[in-house]
């Protein structure tokens, strides 16, 4: 089987599609994604970005920014959770899946396909030009600085950037009563 084909086999049964109707199903779901997806990217205000967001099935809480051209998962925006007051930078790119998607040799001995779900905890700031890989979750009122590729969870109240994303300072949680 060539590597396409075990991508597609591992979406549809992810998707629980099977046969024909499952292989057209499985196209309008991509398609679907894509046109909702592209649209959220170009879309000149954040709210309607949420919106259509949320209409792929991300699932997104209230008080979210979501800046120009950010990628969200395309085939898992479902595994994806945006909490309350969360701002994305503008080129961000979020994953909820890793697939070296040709080399064989890496899919079958190195890195198979790998689908987790990466969460924003409530407050966290994610500054423009972000990489989140899949799996990781952002901590509560955390900062990830511009440019950043985050490949490990990152605690409450901390800022951290770089490649891959490292530690930088630890933030004085501070009671003040508001939101």
């Amino acid at each position: 089987m060539e590597p396409e084909e075990i991508n597609k086999k591992e979406l549809m049964e992810y998707c629980e599609y099977s046969g024909r109707l499952g292989t057209i199903k499985y196209y309008f779901r991509y398609l679907g994604n894509w046109v909702l997806q592209t649209l959220a990217k170009v879309s000149p205000h954040p709210g309607v970005a949420v919106k259509l967001q949320r209409i792929r099935g991300v699932k997104i809480g209230n008080h979210v920014y979501i800046g120009p051209s950010v990628n969200i998962d395309d085939l898992y925006p479902e595994l994806i959770i945006i909490e309350d007051y969360v701002s994305i930078g503008m080129r961000s790119l979020i994953f909820a899946h890793s697939n070296p998607t040709c080399s064989m040799e890496i899919k079958k001995n190195y890195y198979p396909r790998e689908v987790k779900t990466t969460t924003f905890k409530r407050g966290a700031w994610i500054a423009p030009g972000c990489i989140i890989l899949a799996g990781v979750t952002i901590g509560e009122n955390s900062i990830v600085g511009a440019g950043s590729v985050v490949i490990r969870d990152v605690e409450p109240y901390t800022i951290v950037g770089g490649s891959p994303a490292k530690f930088l300072k630890k933030l004085n949680k501070i009671h003040s009563g508001g939101k």
